[in-house]
């Protein structure tokens, strides 16, 4: 309760702050956060507004590409930004971000030890994590007859334009790669090139490479299978009961999105406040709810019913992630991903 009422106190101080910072300048201070589409509850982007009297532009990109080209452009000024893993470290290498303070996210103590010092920022000094999960196959019991364990499936003749595929290169090349028994970072060009050959042989079976839009469709049951990021999928199941999710065999990717302040930031103090607001683990606890995303924070996991606790699209054991890989920044090999995804694209 101590700590609750000192982050109350400085939210307080924060709020006057701004306050005046906007009547002398004779309009509300703002903060402008890029994330993902359809990825935070819009009732904590009010109650951050209210508290600290300033005002939330906020924007959605649809793949984290859309989301580097235009803060490397420079054109938009992002205070907070919530890429992937892969993501970070490339903007880490560029020099697009500046290091988080975390002396001011009194809140950070919140987000569990094993989602602090992974690979794409060992020291903590660039990221705070906001939600993580894994890529799987959403399908409809109703629709599909096979055992679904194994990436196999997608390629099976019988579910010929019942199948959907994320319009994502890494996702859908690394669980391509996963099949062939690759791992989804290789820099190997013959085996990227294998995993090229395997989603051309697929797309006469593909309804169709989409986004968000694959939710409403599952949901509607207009598709027996699709590849899904585990928050939508929950989302999905707890609309339509005949969809169920696994994460097959061969393993998959266990991917991170994080708070990062580009070097685009006008505010990077609100940015800082905000973040601390997100590892709140009250705020935490109905952004989740209402995202349907497993959260990095300790304590709102603890408050989740067992019925999310032990669901695999939720929080997956340790025996569900074998095999699993976090997506690692490409480097020079990127070009070589993007022309085989482009090549993948463009055939009939």
């Amino acid at each position: 309760m101590k700590k609750f009422f000192n982050i109350m106190g400085a939210g307080l101080i924060g709020a006057l702050l701004m306050s005046l910072l906007a009547g002398c300048g004779g309009s509300r201070a703002t903060l402008n956060v890029f994330n993902w589409g359809d990825y935070i509850d819009p009732q904590v982007l009010r109650d951050f507004e209210a508290e600290y009297d300033i005002q939330v532009v906020y924007e959605e990109f649809d793949t984290n590409e859309d989301m580097y080209v235009k803060i490397d452009s420079g054109a938009s000024k992002y205070d907070v930004a919530i890429p992937s893993d892969y993501m970070i470290r490339k903007m880490i290498n560029e020099d697009l971000l500046y290091p988080v303070d975390l002396s001011k996210i009194t809140n950070y103590g919140e987000v569990e030890d094993r989602y602090k010092g992974l690979a794409f920022d060992p020291a903590n000094q660039y990221s705070v994590p906001y939600m993580w999960g894994t890529v799987g196959i959403l399908y409809n019991k109703t629709m599909v007859e096979d055992p679904v364990d194994s990436w196999d499936i997608l390629w099976n003749p019988k579910y010929a334009q019942r199948i959907f595929m994320m319009n994502s290169m890494r996702d859908s090349i690394g669980i391509t790669l996963k099949r062939l028994g690759y791992s989804l970072n290789t820099k190997d060009e013959s085996e990227v090139q294998a995993a090229k050959e395997a989603l051309i042989e697929q797309k006469p079976l593909v309804l169709s490479y989409v986004g968000d839009e694959m939710k409403d469709a599952m949901i509607g049951g207009q598709a027996a299978l699709a590849v899904f990021w585990s928050g939508d999928a929950a989302f999905c199941m707890s609309e339509n009961p005949d969809l169920d999710y696994v994460i097959p065999k061969e393993g998959s990717n266990i991917w991170f999105d994080s708070m990062v302040i580009p070097k685009t930031a006008q505010n990077v103090e609100a940015a800082h406040w905000f973040i601390d607001f997100m590892c709140r683990p009250e705020v935490g606890l109905m952004n989740a709810e209402y995202i349907e995303f497993a959260s990095p924070l300790g304590e709102v996991r603890e408050q989740m019913p067992p019925e999310i606790t032990g669901n695999i699209a939720f929080y997956p054991g340790e025996n569900d992630l074998i095999g699993s890989e976090v997506l690692e920044d490409l480097s020079d090999s990127l070009v070589l991903y993007d022309r085989i995804w482009t090549e993948v694209k463009a055939a009939n």
